[in-house]
């Protein structure tokens, strides 16, 4: 009779162990994420700026909050150039939620703007571009790019327009990154999604401290000789 007793236990508890294990691994596996598309250009203008035909303003809501990507809105919180003359912002007025801030012009000069809204910021950046080549301004310069835009991360970016989201894709790609792992959003002047965090208030002042902005101060970096 004991060894029935035995047996019945020894069964029951390999029954609870392997119910156990089969509830981690379905757990497991509903935590794994969709796998994503590989980036592929719209038509059109849009192609031009380097929006992605996938994943853009119109569904990027199903792709937010992912841990093994990192999201930057990539306008400067004020900028110098017009960009009301084409129907934008110069200002950050808003931003989609999980996206932080890491302005384009302080990483390069820009290049290619509209005429319309003349020239952005003039100053000090990490890179200087020439004829497609980026050349380091300073000793941290790539190791505050790669801090910023992880190689083994998905990297999804946005701006106002989709400009400058497709020059910093171009930026990464030339200095090494993975192209099949950056999506040019493109720009939030045309989002209408579910996650809007509004920037502008209704005063007409600007509570930028909603946003996880990334400075970057020149003064305290080693100047390339």
């Amino acid at each position: 009779m004991r060894n029935k007793e035995t047996i019945g236990l020894i069964i029951a508890v390999v029954a609870l162990i392997g119910g156990l294990a089969l509830g981690t691994f379905l757990t497991q596996r509903s935590n794994v994420l969709p796998e994503l598309p590989k980036p592929e250009l719209s038509e059109g203008q849009r192609g031009q700026l380097g929006i992605d035909k996938n994943i853009n303003e119109s569904t990027i809501d199903k792709y937010l909050y992912r841990d093994d990507s990192v999201y930057y809105d990539v306008r400067m919180l004020e900028d110098p150039a017009n960009y009301e003359e084409i129907g934008g912002d110069r200002y950050l007025s808003g931003l989609v939620d999980g996206f932080e801030v890491v302005s384009y012009p302080y990483l390069v000069n820009v290049e290619g703007l509209p005429e319309a809204v003349g020239s952005t910021y003039t100053g000090k950046t990490l890179f200087t571009q020439k004829d497609g080549k980026y050349t380091a301004n300073y000793e941290e310069s790539q190791k505050i790019l790669e801090d910023l835009f992880p190689k083994d991360k998905n990297i999804f970016l946005m701006c106002g327009g989709g400009g400058y989201s497709g020059m910093t894709k171009n930026m990464l790609t030339s200095l090494g990154w993975n192209g099949d792992k950056i999506y040019v959003v493109g720009g939030y002047w045309y989002y209408e999604g579910e996650h809007d965090v509004k920037i502008k208030q209704d005063d007409g002042s600007y509570a930028f401290w909603k946003i996880a902005y990334h400075d970057i101060d020149f003064d305290k970096l080693t100047e390339k000789k």
